[in-house]
């Protein structure tokens, strides 16, 4: 890479991580805090896919609109929306507080796609893997300090209002951050070439009507494997707090251990993988990781044999989102890349929503019980056929 992508990635990677630390923190209490109000399982899965609502429906118009105006404007918008949303958070006292909490955080999340359209802006085609790598592991350390953070927040001050304002305060700081040092990646020749792509609607139906054409059918990996994963992610934290007694002051040490495994593999792996394997085999490779993590957890009686079988979710994620996304990077047209990753994530964002709601379904009718074999294992069993067909749509790939 040269010097200037480089210390453009580098800048990225600590927005990144300012950026999912403040995430992170609030994710595995949403759950326990919304059955404290008296919220079933199915209703927790509502509040945790409203993120993915939001975050489907508002991720195509962030992305276009960076094309067009530049990216840097719309990330500094949506960590505002998102210090907001978090302070909602922390005042929240009844289920729709954290439902409104939960959307505004989704529409902040939805620049998502604007961060992998800068990368695809600052490095090298062939380098474009290995960065979304980087991002990524950054992010997987916000997701391996955010919970302990918010677990040791709420043990220290005693107040359930302290997580969601450390979250807001964290995003006050990346706000700063970015505006100080994060350059703008976009030309004014790639926004004017941004204006004449077409509308974001015939670019959402062609992913279904021409399913066959290569961006599109990644992007139909994409949002297979997600589904997967987030239904599972959805519930685990109920599962650990009802199957092994799991409080919530001590269940963000679980997601250290997950975000601490990811960014391992995202940070140092990945390259390797990308080097002997390419893309699409390490694609490959990481939804295969993740079938087995997912397979295998329902069999686990014990905490620690669990822990093991789960670590096929940051392994397996690390290794198929980021192949994934670079290769989607690579079929994008000139003044495009915003506009295709908007679409990318609103596929993304659907499975984000959907995956909570069938994980929540799942868990509640068939919740762990004592002295029941595999109990609880119904998600991770949906999960794994889910990630079946993703590895199918995988080998496929030419």
């Amino acid at each position: 890479m040269g010097d200037l992508s480089i210390k453009k990635l580098w800048v990225l990677m600590v927005t990144a991580f300012v950026d999912m630390v403040g995430f992170a923190l609030v994710l595995p209490l949403l759950p326990l805090y919304a059955r404290d109000f008296g919220a079933t399982a199915s209703t927790i899965g509502y509040l945790m896919a409203a993120f993915a609502l939001a975050q489907l429906l508002t991720a195509p118009h962030w992305g276009r609109l960076s094309d067009r105006i530049g990216r840097r404007p719309v990330i500094l918008g949506g960590q505002a929306l998102s210090a907001v949303a978090f302070v909602l958070f922390g005042f929240a006292d009844s289920v729709w507080v954290l439902l409104f909490s939960r959307l505004a955080q989704g529409v902040g999340g939805g620049t998502i796609a604007v961060t992998q359209a800068y990368v695809s802006d600052a490095v090298r085609p062939e380098d474009r893997a290995q960065a979304l790598g980087w991002i990524s592991a950054c992010t997987s350390a916000g997701v391996m300090l955010g919970p302990a953070i918010g677990s040791l927040s709420l043990a220290w001050t005693g107040s359930e209002a302290a997580p969601g304002l450390i979250a807001a305060g964290f995003c006050v700081l990346n706000m700063i951050f970015a505006w100080h040092w994060l350059p703008e990646s976009t030309t004014g020749q790639s926004r004017d070439s941004a204006k004449e792509r077409p509308p974001l609607g015939p670019s959402i139906a062609a992913v279904v009507t021409q399913a066959s054409r290569p961006a599109h059918a990644l992007i139909w990996v994409y949002a297979s494997g997600m589904l997967a994963f987030m239904g599972v992610a959805s519930i685990t934290a109920l599962f650990l707090s009802e199957k092994f007694a799991i409080q919530k002051e001590h269940i963000g040490y679980f997601y250290v251990l997950i975000g601490f495994c990811s960014v391992l593999m995202r940070g140092f792996f990945l390259g390797i993988f990308l080097r002997r394997f390419k893309e699409r085999g390490t694609l490959r490779l990481g939804t295969l990781a993740l079938f087995l993590g997912l397979a295998a957890a329902p069999f686990a009686e014990h905490l620690v044999p669990f822990v093991i079988a789960m670590l096929g979710m940051p392994i397996g994620t690390a290794l198929l989102f980021p192949a994934t996304t670079s290769l989607i990077s690579a079929h994008a047209e000139p003044g495009e890349a915003g506009q295709i990753h908007g679409v990318q994530q609103a596929f993304g964002g659907t499975s984000r929503f959907l995956g909570p709601i069938w994980a929540g379904y799942a868990y509640q009718a068939y919740p762990p019980a004592e002295g029941v074999a595999f109990g609880g294992g119904g998600p991770f069993w949906v999960g794994a056929v889910l990630v079946s067909v993703t590895l199918i749509l995988a080998l496929r790939l030419k």
